[in-house]
């Protein structure tokens, strides 16, 4: 110590010291005790790691506004799901009735554990990996699940924004290429295409030009090249907004998370247009009570909450990690989570107005092609002319007239009726066929666009929204990758985000041979579900009770600027776990009562057919569970038996001027008080600090409470947020 220091010039005085400790340090020379015989470990010092550690603490990137953040979050969480799988479960678990399950479970599972998640990465600043390292190391491996998650999320996901590429650039053409059956020259004669004329225009151009499928997951059939090429733009397009890091990704979210907005309620205004679509509406709103005691659709809505939050991912805590320390994140967590809900809600009216008008057009459809039927049977005398209504005009057949007749036909011919092959054509009965997910986006939707006015404009802007709900989705996902890759292990983010695209896009060309299509249902349904919801629980238990739910309150609070409600403390204690457990029990179950299978289309009979995976598909599928899950044991195994390190021997405090940093894990609460605030001079830690389980981002100690006050542009100590990595 300098001998004109003042702490110095006390020792020669007889002055009595009456200044804090606090107070000597703010006039002292900056002191690192890494450098000092206070570094009881006997760690080296590394001058350039440490300066790097502070660099990194300082540097790192923050969002250029609070809207940009926000978008980026909706921009994640709004996705293809909100599309094309809520309006389906919407309509397949009773209407208006599965909105208020879904409500609940939003409350309960999904406003806390997002609010959670923003709170750990915005505190820690850290991705997914250091986040969990610093809470609890031996749980480390949740951040490396969330990695894999998102890999292999990413490797199908991207695939879907391929094909919505590839229609949108067929989309500018007229009439469109799927309004029609291709005809095809059998020497002199021109016919229809037998695959198309046995489906539809939209399902043929769908199953054989965009995919060209196979019969089924055995059969590769080698790549499709169209869907290749359309690929490597996806990629290119997600890196590109990638590269340059959250300055970069955040300014694509302003239009990527805007104009899917725009264009649903410019669909939502042409769909209340046309004719038909307030029967849909209607179908969507007429409430079927009976279905909300069926624990069926509670699993389904709790599944669809977890998933439309993208909680689990990594991709929710990358984004927070990048917010100033005082950011209000309760703030954050409801308005994103009530956006995500209102735009399912949004979607679903457009998808229910469009398939209305679909429904009428196919009911109409019916009507005429049953009416020829029955003018056949009249004028071959299988019908008598007597069973039809006299008011029945069939120049001028309304579906309320044709299905009078039908009953009046059925009854009179009790007996042969199967023969006639008649149908009701109940307007009903098209409103509940369900569809979802491509066969939603790629075969009804189009269609339905085949018969609005000025159809390529609507086609160019539905697949140009499903391209941006996708890139938005896939931003967040790859920075559930890159962050926290990038965070532990110092690689340079441009060579890593590269490296990273296209290794996913040599991977990714498995989903582009002609039976690609098979195995990104495969993916789909099996690659996320279960291991996300370990992720989870576990996120949640570290958090509540490893960590400790009133310790975090009072994080919070100190964070926040306020106390978070008590809603919180009992949902992250309790609720949420248990909740989650039985979604996860539930899921196991119904994996084990419903043998893993696909919809594969068969060619020859231009039909989709159910078939159950093969031996080695399964082998596939049981490895995605297991590799997508197996850093939760491997890690804890490897820490709790000290084979790697943990950080939890670590002893290391940093005072600067204006700043303090400082990563201790191994100190009691009353030991780092005395360490740190010299409480009791002649009592200092022990040079082997007693073994414990590491202590958390936040103790209680004095200094804290007293420099948090000071803020970043006090006179006193602000404790930095950024922990040093401990991987």
């Amino acid at each position: 110590m300098p001998k004109n220091s003042k702490v110095t010039q006390r020792e020669h005085s007889s002055e009595h010291v009456t200044e804090s400790v606090a107070d000597l340090l703010a006039h002292e020379e900056p002191v690192d005790y890494k450098r000092s015989v206070l570094n009881v470990t006997g760690e080296t010092w590394d001058k350039q790691k440490d300066g790097e550690e502070e660099l990194d603490a300082e540097n790192r990137p923050a969002w250029n506004s609070k809207l940009q953040y926000i978008l980026a979050q909706i921009g994640y969480s709004v996705g293809l799901g909100n599309v094309w799988r809520f309006p389906y479960l919407c309509q397949k678990n009773g209407g208006g009735a599965y909105l208020v399950p879904y409500l609940v479970l939003l409350i309960i599972i999904g406003l806390p554990l997002f609010f959670l998640e923003l709170a750990v990465g915005q505190r820690i600043r850290r991705g997914s990996i250091g986040v969990w390292n610093y809470i609890c190391p031996r749980l480390g491996g949740i951040g490396y699940a969330s990695c894999l998650v998102c890999f292999f999320v990413g490797l199908y996901y991207n695939v879907i924004i391929g094909w919505s590429i590839f229609y949108f650039f067929k989309s500018f053409q007229y009439p469109l290429p799927w309004s029609e059956c291709p005809v095809v020259k059998n020497g002199s004669v021109a016919v229809v295409e037998t695959e198309c004329e046995r489906s539809s225009a939209t399902t043929y151009f769908w199953y054989r030009e965009t995919l060209d499928i196979s019969n089924s997951i055995s059969e590769s059939g080698g790549l499709n090249w169209k869907m290749t090429l359309c690929l490597l733009v996806a990629w290119s397009l997600v890196g590109l907004a990638m590269i340059k890091g959250i300055q970069s990704s955040g300014k694509v979210m302003y239009f990527s998370s805007l104009f899917p907005y725009v264009v649903l309620v410019c669909f939502l205004v042409r769909g209340l247009l046309l004719r038909g679509a307030v029967d849909g509406i209607m179908h969507m709103f007429t409430p079927k009570l009976d279905k909300m005691l069926d624990p069926q659709v509670w699993r389904e809505a709790a599944t669809q909450v977890f998933f439309a939050l993208g909680l689990g991912f990594g991709g929710v805590i990358a984004f927070s990690s990048y917010n100033k320390q005082d950011n209000n994140c309760h703030f954050d967590a409801t308005l994103v989570s009530f956006i995500n809900f209102f735009t399912s809600v949004l979607a679903t009216l457009v998808v229910f107005a469009v398939l209305g008008f679909k429904a009428n057009i196919m009911n109409e459809k019916c009507v005429v092609e049953n009416a020829e039927k029955i003018l056949g049977y009249l004028n071959t005398n299988v019908l008598s002319h007597d069973l039809i209504p006299p008011h029945v005009n069939f120049s001028h057949l309304t579906a309320k007239d044709y299905n009078e007749m039908y009953r009046v036909i059925m009854t009179v011919k009790e007996g042969h009726f199967k023969e006639l092959g008649l149908d009701a054509c109940l307007l009903e009965d098209e409103l509940n066929k369900s569809v979802q997910g491509t066969g939603l986006a790629f075969i009804a939707f189009t269609e339905a666009m085949t018969h609005f006015p000025a159809s390529p404009f609507w086609s160019v802007m539905f697949f140009l929204m499903l391209i941006n709900l996708g890139l938005g989705s896939m931003i967040g996902t790859m920075s559930g990758i890159t962050t926290p890759i990038i965070d532990t292990f110092k690689v340079r983010k441009e060579v890593f985000t590269v490296g990273c695209c296209i290794f996913a896009f040599l991977v990714g060309l498995i989903f582009v041979q002609r039976s690609g299509n098979y195995f990104v249902t495969m993916f789909d349904d099996y690659s996320a579900t279960l291991p996300l919801t370990v992720v989870v629980i576990l996120e949640n238990i570290a958090v509540a009770w490893i960590y400790g739910t009133k310790k975090f309150m009072q994080e919070l609070t100190e964070m926040l600027g306020f106390r978070p409600y008590q809603f919180y403390y009992y949902t992250w204690k309790y609720v949420s776990p248990i909740c989650m457990a039985v979604l996860m029990t539930a899921s196991i179950i119904q994996l084990g009562v419903s043998p893993p299978g696909y919809s594969a289309w068969i060619r020859e009979e231009a039909a989709e057919k159910f078939l159950f995976y093969p031996t080695w598909a399964m082998a596939i599928l049981i490895s995605l569970i297991i590799l997508a899950s197996l850093p939760l044991p491997l890690v804890f195994i490897l820490r709790q038996f000290h084979l790697v390190s943990d950080g939890s021997n670590t002893l290391s405090v940093t005072y600067k001027k204006g700043r303090m940093m400082k990563d201790i894990s191994n100190l009691e609460d009353n030991d780092e008080t005395r360490f740190i605030l010299s409480k009791v001079p002649s009592e200092t830690p022990s040079p082997m600090p007693t073994h414990r389980s590491y202590l958390g981002p936040g103790s209680n100690s004095p200094m804290e409470m007293s420099s948090a006050p000071n803020g970043r542009y006090g006179s006193g100590y602000l404790l930095a947020s950024t922990p040093e990595s401990e991987l």
